[in-house]
């Protein structure tokens, strides 16, 4: 029996305690009675070998090299790096990361120094069979992706990309009026010089800059995934099914319809898609808030898996971007507490002010020739107590989250039971 577990963020800052703290010992222990150990790596890892990027994934992300040795201590040995914060430190910074998690013998998927590294399964060996990881995000800056080499050039480095497309569909006054902002204005003039001069391909919807219109009898928002990004993700797993015994595919995905909670309709098309090419288990995250559960077919999708460390608020140093963002004064950089309390209004905004963001959960799957099981641990990120305490996760005693997570999963026919503060999805 495979034996697999996994969880959503881990956004580490600092090193644990020596003598770890309360609550470590338990959540180390269910985590290593599984082989395929699994979480999203929400950092760069480096000792300040990259640059600060002019885009990064909404601040920089960065930790010392040492606190691998502290996520190996809870047991992890497999990590996805397809995320918006791993070309915080651009090019340089992504090259470090891969070599640190490499000498400290991770496996890491969904990264690399081209397009052909960056969506190349990656394997872990267990005794009872070998799981193989496609890792991918759809939350990037379009510098971040990686690029395919060409016969004469070097590929780009970069994640592993899951771009979409976004088609506004209105009635038809909403479309005159659109088309009214778009004729009188000349806000689409550049776009127009890009398409006769061959920059920009020509698209058959009605423009407003940077949106797409079509005329419908409703108003809605039409979004899918890029094709060629599902066909290079189906080719991996059709190689993977040669290769190993079990599929995972790990996304990292913002995008929402509505509400934070619910995946937007490209991230649902697209799971669907991986499932249906033979992938067993799709682990999403990247909400920091827990999303729902869906049984499709023979696997099973996590639409969002929240947090399991967090200390965004703790790292040790930032660039004077981030200071300039802010209308930090000059005297003042170098304040890293400063600063973030300055974009977070004191604690008011961000994930700081979500209780949300602080209640998650792990999964663990049986797997043997399929899905035998799937348990759903609680766990909860400490936001209160010691400054040293917080972000570390506990396994939590409260059934809360996993009460939420069998509502969010009805919306996808999807039943959970709760036993002994434990999820159970039974895939029969």
């Amino acid at each position: 029996m495979l034996k697999l577990i996994g969880c959503g963020d881990l956004f580490i800052a600092h090193r644990l305690p020596e003598n770890k703290y309360k609550g470590f010992k338990e959540i180390s222990n269910l985590i290593k009675q599984h082989e395929f150990r699994f979480g999203n790596l929400e950092t760069t890892i480096h000792y300040n070998e990259g640059y600060p990027s002019l885009f990064p994934g909404g601040g920089y992300a960065v930790s010392t090299p040492i606190t691998l040795n502290d996520l190996k201590l809870y047991g992890f040995n497999v990590f996805n790096i397809a995320n918006n914060h791993m070309m915080d430190f651009s090019h340089k910074g992504l090259e470090a990361t891969i070599k640190y998690l490499r000498d400290f013998g991770m496996v890491v998927a969904g990264a690399g120094m081209n397009l052909a590294e960056a969506c190349k399964p990656r394997y872990v060996e267990c005794s009872e069979g070998r799981v193989a990881l496609i890792s991918i995000t759809s939350s990037f800056h379009d510098s971040d992706a990686a690029g395919n080499q060409s016969i004469d050039m070097l590929g780009r480095p970069g994640v592993n990309p899951l771009r979409h497309t976004e088609v506004f569909q209105i009635t038809e006054p909403l479309y005159t009026a659109v088309k009214e902002i778009a004729d009188t204005t000349g806000i689409n003039s550049n776009i127009r010089w890009g398409i006769e001069n061959g920059y920009i391909i020509e698209e058959n919807f009605l423009k407003l800059k940077n949106l797409s219109f079509q005329m419908g009898e409703e108003n809605l928002m039409i979004s899918e995934p890029l094709e060629k990004d599902v066909k290079r993700t189906i080719m991996g797993i059709q190689e993977a099914r040669y290769q190993s015994d079990c599929i995972v595919v790990s996304i990292h995905a913002h995008q929402f319809k509505g509400v934070d909670s619910v995946p937007d309709d490209f991230v649902i098309k697209f799971c669907h898609k991986c499932i249906e090419a033979g992938a067993d288990v799709i682990l999403g995250h990247g909400s920091h808030i827990v999303r729902g559960i869906e049984k499709y077919k023979n696997g099973i999708i996590f639409y969002g898996l929240g947090d399991f460390i967090l200390q965004n608020e703790q790292v040790e140093y930032l660039p004077a971007d981030f200071y300039e963002k802010y209308n930090v004064p000059f005297e003042l950089y170098g304040t890293v507490g400063h600063a973030m309390d300055t974009r977070s209004h004191g604690g008011r905004r961000g994930l700081i002010s979500n209780p949300d963001a602080w209640r998650s959960f792990m999964v663990s799957i049986d797997f043997e020739h399929g899905i035998k099981g799937i348990k759903l641990y609680p766990i909860e990120l400490q936001l209160y107590g010691s400054k040293g305490e917080k972000g570390w996760p506990i396994l939590s005693k409260s059934a809360d989250t996993l009460k939420k997570l069998r509502k969010l999963s009805n919306d996808f026919n999807t039943k959970i039971d709760i036993e002994k503060n434990i999820g159970i999805i039974n895939m029969n």
